[in-house]
């Protein structure tokens, strides 16, 4: 690849006048082939991401095609709800690991991203693999996008570090809960951080990092006894940390419907269900928490994308089995 430098770039250094005019390479990719000597200028070759160029500077990149991804494509079954050249978005089932790590080195969603993409993935960092940008749980299902080349991982990446805070990105999720809150709407503006004790969970903690949740009732569930005993929440996220929405849904005393890490206590709720509610809870056998609406600006054409889909059946089941003893409020019809 050949640049030759114009001098408004905004800055006279050599990586952030490639960024500028390179946007499909992202920084540090653009920051290693300098460091490799894969950068020349005037045909010497220079490793300084901080040499200054001047106007009329030529400068040449050798951009080594991408090398294989270290985990290796397995077939496995994807529900695709839109794929072009830059992005592909899923809705992820229960049970699947979306990135191989110890315990999963295989049978991930990466995997199956390698085999289904193929070629058209053309690399991340130079990597020819997926470049996830936020994940769901094993047990949470729904909506995941997932860019094919560095720079529509660039710009996803920004999107959801921005969280819609100044742009169209939003991200929807079904939440059912134990216990009814005592209004119609809020916001949870809780930090989150490690567990000081568990390492495996998260907790709120001063100091934590910043994690906001807005949240709205749509459906009160009745129990056998006629009392309201859990609902269904519509949570928007404001920020992306781990746990989140399990996170703070139990910091305010109402635990997602199976969700064994966070509300163990809450286990003696099931008693008070209906004999189909309690049956199909305890088939779901996970949290009950649906992503089940994603808004993005497309990286390339900056078209405003707008994804929903439905609770998977073991959380319309239990929806169902729920609402044999039900008080439905209005505005869940329109959210289911």
């Amino acid at each position: 690849m050949t640049v030759v430098v114009q001098g408004d770039e905004g800055s006279p250094r050599l990586d952030r006048v490639l960024a500028q005019r390179l946007p499909e390479l992202s920084r540090s990719r653009l920051k290693a082939l300098i460091l490799a000597g894969s950068v020349m200028v005037k045909d010497a070759p220079v490793r300084d991401p901080a040499l200054h160029v001047a106007a009329g500077d030529t400068v040449g990149i050798v951009v080594p095609e991408a090398v294989p991804p270290e985990p290796k494509g397995e077939d496995i079954a994807l529900d695709i709800i839109y794929e072009d050249d830059d992005l592909i978005v899923i809705d992820k089932p229960a049970g699947l690991v979306v990135h191989p790590a110890a315990g999963h080195e295989s049978g991930t969603l990466v995997n199956a991203l390698i085999a289904h993409c193929g070629a058209s993935l053309s690399g991340i960092g130079g990597v020819r693999r997926p470049g996830i940008v936020h994940r769901l749980d094993k047990d949470t299902t729904g909506l995941m996008v997932v860019a094919k080349n560095d720079q529509a991982h660039q710009s996803l990446t920004a999107q959801f570090a921005d969280h819609g805070r100044t742009g169209e990105m939003e991200r929807g999720y079904m939440a059912f809960i134990w216990g009814v809150p005592n209004r119609q709407r809020g916001t949870i503006d809780a930090p989150i951080d490690r567990h000081p004790y568990a390492r495996e969970k998260m907790a709120v903690r001063e100091g934590g990092r910043e994690a906001v949740t807005h949240w709205e009732l749509t459906d009160v569930f009745q129990g056998r006894d006629g009392k309201p005993v859990a609902s269904l929440l519509a949570c928007r996220l404001e920020t992306g940390r781990t746990h989140q929405i399990r996170v703070h849904l139990a910091h305010i005393g109402h635990p997602l419907l199976g969700d064994s890490v966070y509300g163990p206590h809450f286990k003696t709720k099931a008693s008070h269900l209906g004999p189909d509610a309690q049956a199909a809870l305890a088939a779901l056998g996970r949290q009950a928490l649906h992503a089940y609406l994603l808004a993005i600006e497309h990286p390339r054409t900056g078209e405003i994308l707008h994804w929903e889909v439905p609770l998977p059946e073991d959380l319309l089941l239990l929806k169902r089995s729920l609402e044999g003893g039900a008080m439905t409020h209005p505005l869940g019809k329109a959210l289911i």
